[in-house]
């Protein structure tokens, strides 16, 4: 992968691409000096845990969400790749909301003190033979794992790196790490990161029109206040984007969905993927991807429509294709 973004097993070496260059000095874009970064630091190896039962509901509204046609989901139907995304959701009260939609800083996070915080990745690993069942009693048990601070041209940048494991009554059903990262505000004049043009020849390519109901429903699916994907006059006025941002999750579950659409009884082992780009609604967006010759691997891209490469990512079979 690019060194320009998060690396696999290496999340927190690199800025990720889509980061706005300010043409500001290192020493007027710091806010946090030594002490601020060690307190946050202070939360590596902090730990939480999650109980939920695994219910049909969530995933039946991700089929319709994404289109799906798929059967009803009973007791004993296998939770799709990702679909866990929609379970052991954080449910602050509405009085401890920050005026991003997000909850106030602090708790199981450290309280980073910047301003933009986005998914900017992961690595998840499914233990084969255990997959998360429709009728689970399942926990969730997530731990910091480091925090590290950089600063550059473009400010400062806090990469927060959690790990999750996900059981059941059998046992570890999946790993995932998870790359966070926080940024400073967007400078006046500040000048996008140069784009990556995205590979063309696709052998599965489908497109996606992201529009406000799609962006709310997914919202809704996940129990995500953020305000960037729903309220236009925040996003833009607040955050300085051009339009609502489509969700980092939402892009990666559209790159496994377009893998299961035309590999149906495709078993995945591992995923990674890294944001490269933000997407925007108002223009369609494209999943595509790419099954290596001995079908062991898939290699999944989306890209907006103007060719620029917004996320990556790489799948590991169980079987070959």
């Amino acid at each position: 992968m690019k060194t320009e973004g998060l690396v696999p097993n290496s999340p927190i070496v690199a800025q990720p691409a889509w980061v706005h260059h300010a043409g500001m000095s290192q020493d007027t874009a710091n806010t946090l000096d030594a002490a601020a970064i060690a307190h946050l630091q202070q939360w590596v190896g902090k730990s939480a845990e999650l109980h939920d039962d695994i219910t049909a509901a969530p995933l039946r509204g991700l089929s319709a969400t994404l289109d799906r046609d798929d059967a009803q989901p009973a007791k004993g139907t296998p939770v799709p790749p990702l679909g866990h995304w929609l379970y052991f959701l954080p449910q602050a009260p509405q009085s401890q909301l920050g005026p991003d939609g997000h909850p106030r800083r602090g708790g199981f996070l450290p309280p980073v003190p910047l301003p933009r915080r986005m998914w900017a990745g992961g690595r998840l690993t499914w233990v084969p033979g255990n997959p998360l069942r429709v009728g689970d009693a399942a926990r969730k048990v997530s731990r910091i794992e480091s925090v590290t601070h950089k600063s550059g041209r473009t400010g400062e940048m806090v990469f927060v790196l959690v790990k999750h494991e996900v059981h059941n009554a059998q046992g570890l059903c999946l790993t995932e790490e998870h790359d966070i990262v926080y940024v400073a505000a967007a400078q006046p004049g500040a000048k996008p990161a140069s784009p990556i043009a995205a590979q063309t020849a696709a052998t599965w390519q489908r497109r996606i029109v992201p529009d406000d109901v799609l962006l709310f429903r997914y919202s809704a699916l996940t129990f995500n206040g953020h305000r960037i994907h729903y309220d236009r006059q925040y996003v833009t006025e607040a955050e300085g984007y051009p339009g609502l941002v489509v969700h980092g999750p939402l892009i990666a579950t559209l790159l496994l969905d377009l893998l299961r659409r035309h590999e149906s009884r495709a078993v995945i082992e591992r995923f990674s993927f890294r944001a490269v780009r933000p997407t925007f609604d108002g223009h369609p967006f494209f999943v595509s991807g790419e099954p290596s010759a001995d079908g062991r691997h898939v290699k999944l891209w989306a890209h907006d429509h103007e060719g620029w490469l917004t996320m990556q990512g790489e799948v590991d079979l169980a079987f070959v294709l």
